[in-house]
This record gives C-alpha cells, sequence and structure tokens, in this order.
C-alpha cells in the first residue's frame, strides 16, 4: 500500500502538470521509473498503460470544459496512432540518446519562442481557423512516434508546435490531451505485444492511474481558467526546462 501510495503521488502531481500545461506526464513518470533502475523501454511501456486511464479522464475534463477543437483532433490523432505504434516497435531494440539530443535542441528554441511571445508581447492574437494538414498530420506522426521511443514527448512536441502557430493555449492543451488518449491505446497495445504484460509493474501502474484520475479534472478546470498570457508563458517555461533536463541526460552518466 506504501508503494501504491508514493506513486499514486507521483501520478497526482505528472497529471496535475500535464493536465494543466499539456505536458510532462510521461516525462515525469518515465524519469522517475528510469531513474530507479528500470528499463528504458520497460518504463515507457508502464506510463503509457497507466495514461489509458489519465488520458482518458483528462481529455474528457477538457471536451466537457470546452478546451478541445475539434477540427484538429482527427488530424493529429490518427497519425499519432501510427507513428505510436512505429515508436513503440522501435523502442524496445534502439538507443534513443542522439534522437533526444536533437529534440531537446528543437524543443528548446521552441520553448524560448513561446516564452517570448507570451511573456515579453503585450498581445497575441491567436488564430480562429484551424491550422493545416500539413502541420499536422506530420506534427500528430513525429509526436507520437517520439512519445514512445522516449517515454514522453507528446505533450512537449504536439502543445508547443499547435502554441507556436498561434493556437489558444487552453485549446492546444486541451486538444493535445484529448488526442493522447488514443495515442495512448495503440502504443500501450504494441508494448504489450512486444514486451509481454506479466513484465509489468503493476504496483507501479496502479499507483499512477489512482493519482492521475484524482487530479484529471482539477489540472483541465485549472487550464481553463488561467489566463492566456499565465498558461502561455509556463508553457514556454516548462518546455525549456524539460529540453534541458534531456539535453544534460545526454552528456550525463549512461
Amino acid at each position: 500500500m506504501l508503494e501504491i501510495l508514493v506513486w499514486a503521488i507521483v501520478g497526482f502531481l505528472a497529471q496535475l502538470i500535464d493536465g494543466s500545461l499539456g505536458m510532462a506526464y510521461g516525462v515525469s513518470s518515465t524519469t522517475a521509473l528510469v531513474s530507479l533502475g528500470v528499463y528504458p523501454a520497460l518504463a515507457s511501456a508502464s506510463v503509457h498503460t497507466a495514461e489509458i486511464f489519465t488520458t482518458l479522464a483528462s481529455g474528457a475534463s477538457h471536451f466537457k470544459l470546452g478546451n478541445v477543437r475539434k477540427d484538429v483532433i482527427l488530424h493529429l490523432t490518427v497519425p499519432g496512432v501510427i507513428g505510436g505504434s512505429m515508436g513503440a516497435f522501435v523502442a524496445v531494440s534502439l538507443s534513443s540518446d542522439i534522437l533526444q539530443l536533437v529534440v531537446g535542441g528543437i524543443l528548446l528554441f521552441m520553448g524560448l519562442l513561446i516564452f517570448l511571445r507570451f511573456a515579453l508581447k503585450r498581445m497575441v492574437r491567436f488564430r480562429e481557423e484551424r491550422p493545416s494538414s500539413r502541420m499536422l498530420v506530420p506534427l500528430g506522426y513525429v509526436a507520437a512516434f517520439l512519445d514512445a521511443l522516449g517515454g514522453g514527448g507528446w505533450g512537449p512536441i504536439a502543445t508547443t508546435t499547435l502554441v507556436t502557430n498561434k493556437v489558444e493555449p487552453s485549446k492546444a492543451v486541451g486538444s493535445v490531451n484529448f488526442a493522447e488518449f488514443f495515442v495512448t491505446v495503440s502504443e500501450t497495445t504494441t508494448f504489450m505485444i512486444l514486451i509481454g504484460p506479466e513484465r509489468f509493474n503493476w504496483t507501479v501502474i496502479l499507483g499512477l492511474i489512482v493519482g492521475g484520475l484524482i487530479c484529471a479534472p482539477m489540472a483541465a478546470l485549472l487550464c481553463k481558467r488561467l489566463p492566456h498570457r499565465v498558461l502561455g508563458t509556463l508553457v514556454g517555461t516548462t518546455v525549456i526546462l524539460l529540453s534541458i533536463r534531456m539535453i544534460l541526460s545526454f552528456f550525463g552518466p549512461h
């Protein structure tokens, strides 16, 4: 019970960040598992299993609060399902160190761009029209592929890209969280086929699920209530911190 409680707290805090800012559940939870010696692919598989339940609750909460843009969901979800499955397949046999460095550099640039746009400018004009399919389709595929490969990345990449394309921050967060459920199901299914459910740490997964489910409605409401400038600045700051962590981890001990 103590172990479940500890991981429930981890899941609660991770979902609080993810549900309100649209990123970091996978990164936070996977980092905690890997730091305890869990094999990266197995850590990613365990986290994504828990995310099936937390993303369902989070996506439903965002949808109910009007944070979801229906015109972008399909264009993110379909390529995301394909990319997530392929990323999970690659994750079980490939080191992602170099890829992590590249993704970290890209996210650092995008995080700085968002931070400067929201923190220093007086006003940000958001687009009412849907971003182009030529941007959304590859975004869904790449974000999901890297998410499965590294245990996190769907939120940082997808949310950041939507915000930099002038999608209202709360709508970007809500849409990404809603689509994440379908992406997570495809990733987890692939992991279970390749790794086998018997290797999963179900105590950890249960704790993450409990904490995430408790927090999901609160995080979605927080996202709805935060002013655009505050939310955009927080998104930018979070991306910068996550990208720096990814870059530093590449140069750390392996």
